[in-house]
C-alpha cells in the first residue's frame, strides 16, 4: 500500500493512486477502519477514500469552531466543546428521542383537550356552537353539514 501513496513535500497532503488529494495517509485510515470492523469485512477502495475525506471534513469543522474563540491559544476544554457533537452522538440521539416522545405526549394531550372542548361546546346553547364553528377547520364544517 505504501507504493500507492505519495507524499507531496510542499503541502503535506496525501495522494492515492488516482492522484486525488486526501487529508490523511490512506494506510493509517484503513488500518484504523480494519481495527474497528469485523474481521470478515472487506473495504472497497471508494469507501477508504471517502472515509479519509469525511475525517478531513470533520477536522475542518472542528477547526472552524475553534477559530470562533477569541484566544490565540487553543485549550483542551475548547477542543472538548468543539468535538462534543462527534463524541456524544449517542447521547444527542437519545435526547432527541426523548424530546420527540415528549412532543407526542403533548400532541395527545392537545387532542384530548380539543375533544373535551368540542364536547362541552355541543352541550351549551346554539350561539356558542356557531362561534366555535368559526375556529374549526373546513373539514369539520363539512362533517357537521352531512
Amino acid at each position: 500500500m505504501a507504493e500507492e501513496e505519495m507524499i507531496d513535500e510542499t503541502s503535506e497532503e496525501y495522494y492515492d493512486e488516482e492522484d486525488e488529494k486526501l487529508p490523511f495517509a490512506k494506510a493509517e485510515v484503513v488500518r484504523l477502519m480494519k481495527e474497528n470492523l469485523d474481521d470478515d469485512k472487506m473495504i472497497r477502495e471508494r469507501v477508504k477514500v471517502e472515509m479519509n475525506k469525511f475525517l478531513g471534513e470533520v477536522l475542518k469543522n472542528v477547526c472552524k469552531q475553534l477559530n470562533d474563540y477569541p484566544y490565540t491559544t487553543i485549550e483542551y476544554e475548547m477542543l472538548k466543546e468543539s468535538t462534543y457533537p462527534y463524541t456524544n452522538i449517542e447521547r444527542i440521539n437519545q435526547e432527541k428521542e426523548r424530546i420527540l416522545l415528549h412532543l407526542e405526549a403533548i400532541k395527545a394531550d392537545c387532542n384530548a383537550l380539543a375533544m373535551d372542548v368540542q364536547r362541552t361546546l355541543k352541550l351549551k346553547d346554539v350561539a356558542e356552537e356557531d362561534t366555535f364553528a368559526d375556529f374549526s377547520s373546513s373539514d369539520d364544517e363539512e362533517e357537521e353539514e352531512e
